[in-house]
């Protein structure tokens, strides 16, 4: 088994809505996604996509991006991000979603002898927000706590110590909050995570993206355009 991740695949959601519109890189972005997760990717492998899969706004909507990605080979993971506004019931989801998607929603899955967790994340404080910073601390700490749940159960699942990878839509850390960290990066060291993805960022705000090693949790950005639209492989043996 091996693990790829690509996120913000921003799909269509029953629309015509062409991402060709933030920069001609966009262009066939999702057919140029999909050859190059057909030439990677076997059955036995896992993909993770941490969020902003479909513009949809109902679940009705985005069944058909979630089918055309269930198409793609793999066992496939999803986790919500900022415009899943379709994404509002997990147990529906659940029970529509193709069988070869599992939905994390602060909580954790085991595929053989890896475990899956994540939350969505948050803007964090002090990072130029354009919201108030009292709305922002207190979304941040509530998915804090939401992290911590999923962490819980992912040590529970992995019993015997195998690897722990960590899906966040939001990015828990950026080049602005190396010199503190976040509540995120203190929990993901405390609790012995070894990889995070992450997502959110497009455009110039990549280059604010933190990618490495930060107090041993090496921290990778898979939005699909910082990707150049291809799959990156995670190791699994961390």
């Amino acid at each position: 088994m091996r693990l790829w991740a690509i996120g913000d695949l921003h799909l269509p959601g029953g629309d015509k809505k062409p991402m060709d519109v933030f920069g001609a890189h966009w262009k066939n972005h999702f057919e140029r996604i999909s050859q190059d997760w057909r030439e990677k990717v076997t059955q036995d492998d896992v993909v993770l996509i941490p969020g902003d899969i479909s513009w949809a706004i109902s679940l009705e909507n985005a069944l058909a991006d979630l089918e055309n990605i269930a198409c793609l080979p793999g066992t496939i993971v999803i986790l919500k991000g900022n415009h899943d506004y379709w994404w509002t019931s997990l147990t529906q989801l659940r029970q529509r979603m193709p069988k070869n998607m599992y939905a994390i929603q602060n909580d954790a899955f085991r595929f053989g002898d890896l475990v899956i967790c994540g939350t969505r994340g948050w803007i964090i404080p002090g990072s130029g927000a354009a919201v108030s910073d009292e709305k922002v601390v207190k979304i941040y700490n509530r998915e804090a706590q939401r992290l911590t749940l999923s962490l819980n159960q992912a040590k529970r699942l992995a019993s015997d110590d195998c690897p722990i990878v960590t899906m966040m839509h939001y990015p828990p850390i950026t080049q602005d909050t190396v010199r503190t960290g976040t509540s995120f990066t203190e929990q993901l060291t405390a609790y012995g995570i070894r990889e995070c993805v992450y997502g959110h960022l497009h455009g110039n705000a990549i280059g604010n993206a933190f990618v490495g090693t930060y107090h041993d949790v090496n921290y990778d950005l898979v939005s699909c355009d910082a990707l150049g639209f291809m799959l990156k492989e995670i190791p699994v043996n961390i």
